[in-house]
This record gives C-alpha cells, sequence and structure tokens, in this order.
C-alpha cells in the first residue's frame, strides 16, 4: 500500500502549482493533506476512482485537512472528540480492515511560543486518542507534526534550538509517543540519514540551499514497523514550502 502526505499551504494555491499533476503520477492509495485553507465548496478538487474527506477550521483560510482514498473506509471520523481541538479542522481517521490511519496537523507553536502551553496539551490529548485506537487495530499517522524530533532532523539545530518547532518541550512530546509504541517510518530505515527535509522557510533562499526542517512524518504502530517498505521525502516536487513524505507498507 502505497501513502502521501503533503501540506500544501493551501490548496487552492497548490493546485495551480502542479498539485493534480503529482497527484496523478503517484497514484497513492491513500494521498493526505493539511493545510488546506478552505471549505470544500470553494474548490473543484475531486479524482476518479478516489474518495475524498474533508475536515475545514471554523475559521476561513485557516488549517484544515483532507484524504483521497482509493478504498472506501469502514468508518469516517472528524476530530478527536474535544471542541477545543477540533474547531480547527485537524484531524481526520478513516478505519479500515487491518488498520486506521489518521491525518494530523499538528498546531504550530508560533514564533514567539504564545501556543506552547496549548501544543502540549495538544500532545498528551493526541497520544491518547491514538493508542486508544491502537487498542484494536494499528494505527498508522501522518501530517505535519511540526516539530524537527532530532538534530539530525534540520540544518541549524543549534541556532534554532528553543524556536518553535524545535523547542525541548515538543521534542519531548515526539520522543513520549514514539515510547508509547510507535515507530517513525523515515527514521526506522534511514537512522542516520542527514539532510533528508520536508519544510524549507521562503526567505533566504533556504530551498535551494537545503536549509530546511524534517517535520512531516508517517508515524506507525510498532505491531506493524516490520512492514514497512518504503519512506519517501519527494524533496523535488514543489507547489508549497513543504513536499510531499511517503510511505510504502505492507498492511
Amino acid at each position: 500500500m502505497k501513502l502521501i502526505s503533503w501540506n500544501v499551504n493551501g490548496i487552492r494555491a497548490c493546485v495551480n502549482k502542479g498539485f493534480e499533476d503529482f497527484f496523478m503520477k503517484e497514484q497513492a492509495d491513500i494521498f493526505c493533506i493539511q493545510e488546506t485553507k478552505c471549505q470544500p465548496e470553494q474548490i473543484d478538487l475531486t479524482f476518479p476512482n478516489y474518495y475524498s474527506y474533508w475536515n475545514s477550521a471554523e475559521k476561513k483560510g485557516y488549517s484544515g485537512t483532507a484524504i483521497f482514498s482509493k478504498k472506501e473506509p469502514i468508518s469516517v471520523t472528524y476530530g478527536i472528540g474535544r471542541e477545543e481541538h477540533d474547531k480547527e479542522g485537524r484531524i481526520i481517521t478513516l478505519e479500515f480492515e487491518g488498520f486506521y490511519l489518521v491525518n494530523n496537523y499538528t498546531p504550530n507553536a508560533k514564533r514567539e511560543l504564545e501556543r506552547l502551553d496549548y501544543r502540549q496539551v495538544w500532545e498528551d490529548e493526541i497520544r491518547n486518542y491514538l493508542l486508544n485506537l491502537n487498542k484494536t487495530k494499528p494505527v498508522i499517522m501522518c501530517g505535519d507534526l511540526n516539530v524537527a524530533h532530532q538534530e539530525i532532523d534540520l540544518k541549524n539545530p543549534k541556532s534554532n534550538r528553543g524556536n518553535a518547532g524545535f523547542t525541548d518541550e515538543e521534542r519531548k512530546k515526539m520522543t513520549l509517543l514514539l515510547q508509547a509504541g510507535f515507530t517513525d517510518s523515515f527514521r526506522f530505515l534511514y537512522p542516520e540519514k542527514e539532510n533528508a527535509y520536508s519544510w524549507w522557510s521562503y526567505m533566504g533562499r533556504a530551498r535551494e540551499k537545503n536549509v530546511g526542517w524534517r517535520i512531516d512524518y508517517f508515524i506507525v504502530s510498532n505491531d506493524v514497523k516490520e512492514k514497512i517498505q518504503e519512506a519517501s521525502i519527494y524533496s523535488e516536487v514543489l507547489g508549497s514550502d513543504h513536499c510531499p513524505v511517503g510511505l510504502e507498507i505492507a498492511i
């Protein structure tokens, strides 16, 4: 099974930058997007042989997630059942026969870390949500998790320590998630691979210089980590400040 995740930073803009060409070329079984920044009625985006599911934020032009799946899921859940988290359209869960697929757009702690406290609560709630799902069947979670977990996951760890996405608090929450029974699919296959990033600032020709961060992930239950076949970063694909990431898994 082939899965792709991409923070498109506005799907309407990304469609004008080649999104549909990449989508059709890859023919993923499940394609997840984050930061759609629109309501589904604001865009005509349908693909033959795909079911689509959208979770938009109450605030127009902000946040939002969507999933396109070749197979119809058993059930679909929007959010995690907590109003304070669910109003921003950040979570969609599809249940299939053999696993749960969770599309997650994690809140950014922001430049002055004004949302760091909220982010800590969010992380605990999401971890508990995944653990609860995992009691029934394995979980695959993908998305922009807005954290570079290890120093190897960003170009300049020393100068960025304490900045949003690389605070000790955010990194610790990722460690706790993995310790709870989950695996970072990319690091499972490539534990020492350097200069592998999925997000670059629009400033200072960062992408051209590959001064980036790896903040987009596929996280899987430990029960299925041995079924991981490939973990990809499509760094050549433009259209957003993030690039797509992929997972091939025999599940």
